[in-house]
């Protein structure tokens, strides 16, 4: 039995969650979900945005199932990932049929180090002076490109790329450079290359089927799997997972999106998505694919919500998405 915290977070994050988990509540799953708070809304009723309760149960337990973070993500889902040290966050960008996008064979996944770079939060002012302190170490920069070196060989892709500014930034880049191209030379069944960051969103829009996996620093990598998404359809089909050696964060890559919070419209399809990561992490390969193709199937038929240009609440596209299970 697989024990899952169940994390809704704020905004559009309980209505996502609610559809994911109708999803997953068709299969026979040995899963055992315990619904915690934590957010915006826990900061006013509990005066932490992550209360200790949700903390601990989190590092006790299997994985962590989130929706969305409001204005305290920094609160909340950034720290989880520090304190449960997931060190990889994967966001997959997939063109679907029938989902209106600038590209209909996108199929890249991102890798992101999650632990350091200027999203450790070391900021401080003297005297008018703002600062910021961008951590990149050997040992992190190592575990990331390696790992995303072992995805690709597990995913069967072909290539691996990495994002830096070593023109500029010459030692917290420069390192994180030196040691993609240390690594990739112990893969020589995976091709390799490195572009700076800058011209690698110009290439991004202009020929994004060059990119197979993508491995990058923190704050580049969530740039850049934004720009994914929105190649691909936005937001509303992109999911992600955070990995460590022990624990495990599922969530959309999505915010809380206050302005259509409550209305019933969001888009349920990342959260789902994520789910389908959650169920692979763990083994079940094929009730993962189940879904997909179901998601693939309602995509395709245009059964969607407004953003993708249909009719449907989120509940309804989640009973549309079950049905086909």
């Amino acid at each position: 039995m697989k024990r899952i915290v169940v994390i809704p977070g704020d905004g559009i994050g309980r209505e996502v969650m609610d559809a994911a988990m109708l999803v997953l509540e068709e299969l026979d799953l040995p899963f055992d979900y315990i619904w915690m708070d934590a957010g915006d809304d826990a900061e006013k009723r509990y005066g932490k945005a992550l209360p200790d309760e949700t903390l601990e149960e989190a590092k006790k337990n299997d994985a962590v199932l989130f929706g969305a973070a409001g204005e305290t993500a920094a609160d909340v889902i950034v720290k989880l990932r520090f304190e449960l040290e997931t060190f990889a966050n994967i966001r997959p960008a997939k063109s679907f049929p029938g989902v209106k996008c600038l590209y209909d064979d996108v199929d890249m996944i991102i890798v992101r180090e999650n632990t350091e770079c200027l999203y450790k939060g070391l900021e401080y002012e003297v005297d008018g002076v703002t600062i910021a302190t961008r951590i990149i170490t050997r040992k992190a920069s190592e575990r990331i490109i390696r790992y995303s070196f072992e995805l690709a060989r597990k995913e069967g892709r072909k290539r691996v790329t990495a994002l830096h500014k070593a023109n500029v930034m010459r030692k917290t880049c420069g390192l994180f450079r030196d040691i993609f191209r240390g690594v990739a030379s112990e893969y020589p069944d995976i091709e390799s290359n490195d572009y700076y960051i800058d011209a690698a969103c110009m290439y991004m829009v202009t020929n994004p089927q060059h990119f197979d996996v993508v491995v990058t620093t923190n704050m580049f990598g969530d740039i850049v799997s934004d720009l994914a998404a929105g190649l691909v359809g936005g937001l509303g089909l992109a999911p992600s997972a955070n990995i460590g050696e022990r624990h495990a964060i599922f969530e959309p890559v999505h915010g809380a999106a206050f302005d259509i919070a409550g209305k019933g419209i969001a888009n349920p399809t990342a959260m789902i998505l994520t789910a389908t990561m959650m169920l692979r992490h763990f083994g079940y390969i094929e009730e993962a694919k189940k879904i997909e193709r179901a998601v693939e199937a309602v995509l395709a038929e245009g059964k969607t919500t407004p953003d993708l240009g249909g009719k449907l609440k989120t509940m309804e596209m989640a009973e549309e998405i079950a049905r086909r299970l």
